[in-house]
């Protein structure tokens, strides 16, 4: 969760790794299959502590799922290692089987990664709704399942820090995208 880093005696370097908030999976507001939600980006830097004594740590939370026919964005929280660096969350799209959501975005990393984007709900060549999309895989992992036709009840949260929710099918409610994460080496 969000705190504050306190540096210990000794520890000259730091590399951080910091994950956006994962998006919330997608409702439909009609009889569609609905999209995951996208993943937290991720920053990642080596930081000379020499002179810095604490930091400010910011974990950005997970997108909440949405009920059927809601179509609010519940994009998940961005994660910051103080004026350091920093990762957005990732979106959601509301409903329907085209967009899903985007994944998020990094600044100020040595190195900057975007979270996947959600995938979208799938149709067969006979235009019969079969699969609600998969959430977004983060640097961390995957994400989230969607529901199916046959089996609604399958979809899944995100599971990796800052993957993205599973989205469900008509008449359901969606799944949470997962928190985000700041990981801490410390080095001498």
């Amino acid at each position: 969760g969000s705190s504050t880093y306190t540096k210990p005696s000794g520890i000259t370097r730091v590399k951080v790794y910091v994950t956006g908030g994962g998006g919330g999976g997608g409702a439909s507001d009609n009889d569609d299959m609905a999209n995951g939600g996208g993943a937290g980006g991720t920053a990642i830097k080596v930081i000379d502590v020499t002179s810095i004594s604490s930091v400010s740590v910011t974990v950005g939370g997970g997108g909440t799922g949405a009920p059927n026919g809601t179509l609010s964005t519940n994009t998940g929280g961005t994660s910051s290692f103080g004026t350091h660096c920093s990762a957005t969350g990732g979106d959601r799209y509301g409903g329907n089987w085209g967009v899903a959501g985007g994944g998020g975005t990094a600044t100020g990393g040595d190195i900057n990664i975007s979270g996947c984007d959600g995938i979208g709900g799938l149709i067969d060549n006979t235009g019969n709704h079969q699969a609600a999309g998969t959430g977004g895989a983060s640097f961390w992992g995957q994400g989230g399942k969607g529901a199916t036709r046959g089996l609604r009840s399958a979809r899944t949260a995100g599971t990796a820090f800052g993957s993205g929710g599973g989205g469900a099918a008509n008449g359901d409610t969606s799944t949470d995208g997962a928190p985000g994460v700041v990981v801490v080496e410390e080095y001498a």
